[in-house]
């Protein structure tokens, strides 16, 4: 069942912000899949090397693919009221990285689309292709979504976990395809066991409380388990696969607040106090 309220047409690409995570989660997985990273304990230091600052704290060294995936790098934020200078900056990818420590790797959660950029960063490098040309090639194709091109950083590297366009329809295969565990039209997207660790509570939300893995949040305690990305302004993907359902959803961004509260909560409110129920009897 489908309802668009006012807007673009379902079939058309729009904003998804943060949700872009989770698909730059699923790339990853996908990339570690084919052989270009070895694994979730990959270190960072050497694949962005020549990014690094002149005397590089010692941490940086234990900086691992995991660690940006769940968002426990444990550098500064560049999201929230950090976001603005960072984009502002020459070279994003080594401004994030010249991030002072206020955690250790492996910390507490510190949201940050910078965690996310050197993702892109890493896959444009370990590949040699764009992030953009990955995503049409390595889920766009085989869910046969379109994926238009978004923004990139002064070096031409496409953001990392923000920005990205697909519609609602298109957002929904990519909903479904983790729902299905990486298989969709017996096609397998993603490699075996991925989506069960990115659905796996690796930390919790400051702002939620809700629990954190790979580019996906999880709701536990309020009915059905359910797995969801979330995006500024009401972008949102839901998984309850104990009710074999997925529902999605795209807001005007520049109408809504961003934060957890407010039309943010009303949309888990709908989720949760409306469509579950309604599915479930």
């Amino acid at each position: 069942m489908e309802k668009r309220f006012r807007g673009p047409p379902l079939e058309q690409p729009v904003n998804v912000k943060s949700v872009s995570k989770a698909v730059m989660a699923a790339l990853t997985g996908i990339a570690i899949a084919r052989g270009h990273l070895t694994g979730t304990e990959q270190l960072v230091a050497p694949l962005l090397n020549d990014k690094m600052p002149a005397r590089p704290n010692e941490r940086l060294g234990r900086l691992t693919i995991g660690h940006l995936l769940s968002m426990q790098a444990g550098l500064e934020r560049t999201s929230g009221p950090f976001y603005g200078r960072w984009v502002s900056s020459p070279d994003w990818v080594r401004y994030a990285l010249s991030r002072p420590f206020v955690a250790e790797p492996g910390g507490p959660m510190l949201y940050s689309t910078g965690n996310s950029h050197l993702l892109s960063a890493i896959l444009t490098r370990v590949t040699g292709r764009s992030t953009l040309a990955l995503a049409r090639a390595w889920l766009g194709d085989p869910l046969g979504m379109t994926i238009p091109p978004w923004t990139r950083d002064p070096q031409g590297i496409y953001l990392g976990g923000n920005n990205m366009q697909l519609s609602p329809r298109a957002l929904m295969r990519f909903a479904e395809l983790h729902r299905l565990n990486g298989r969709l039209s017996g096609q397998e997207v993603l490699p075996p066991g991925w989506v069960e660790r990115c659905w796996t509570t690796r930390t919790s939300s400051f702002f939620t409380g809700d629990g954190h893995g790979y580019g996906w949040f999880i709701r536990d305690g309020l009915g059905p388990r359910r797995f969801y990305a979330w995006g500024f302004g009401g972008q949102m993907a839901h998984v309850i696969p104990d009710l074999s359902l997925s529902v999605v959803m795209t807001s005007d961004a520049a109408q809504r607040s961003g934060g957890a509260g407010g039309h943010a909560q009303a949309l888990h409110d709908l989720v949760e106090n409306s469509i579950i129920p309604a599915y479930a009897t």
